[in-house]
């Protein structure tokens, strides 16, 4: 007989982090992966991508401003109840708007490889 799961917010497991990014994992399947993420109020993180990985995402708490493209000239903001998607091998940072109130998402990457790639500066993606 096959057994559900579930994963209590005390239990996850810390993940690989980017300069203003924690992440902890829920699960971890064969080329799926499920995390939380969580940044404090005002943070911009760091520039990273993740490899071969489709990253979809829900915005749980807060709202996120998520830099992309050539330069990292483009963006898009996600609000509470939102969903996003970063397609693989795209650079790019998550900002924290708000001044008062820290973020929490959830994400659900596909793929394979390495999960982070830490950047100096955003490439000409």
């Amino acid at each position: 007989m096959k057994e559900v799961t579930a994963i209590q917010k005390d239990d996850l497991t810390a993940g690989p982090s980017t300069p203003g990014i924690k992440r902890d994992f829920a699960f971890k399947d064969d080329g799926v992966l499920v995390i939380r993420s969580i940044t404090e109020p005002g943070i911009v993180s760091g520039w990273h991508r993740h490899g071969d990985y489709h990253v979809h995402g829900y915005m749980a708490k807060g709202s996120m401003l998520l830099e992309f493209g050539p330069g990292g000239k483009e963006s898009v903001l996600v609000q509470e109840a939102g969903f996003f998607h970063v397609p693989p091998h795209t650079t790019h940072r998550e900002t924290n708007p708000s001044k008062t109130e820290g973020q929490e998402i959830i994400l659900f990457l596909t793929g394979k490889g390495d999960l982070v790639q830490n950047l100096e500066s955003p490439e000409n993606d």
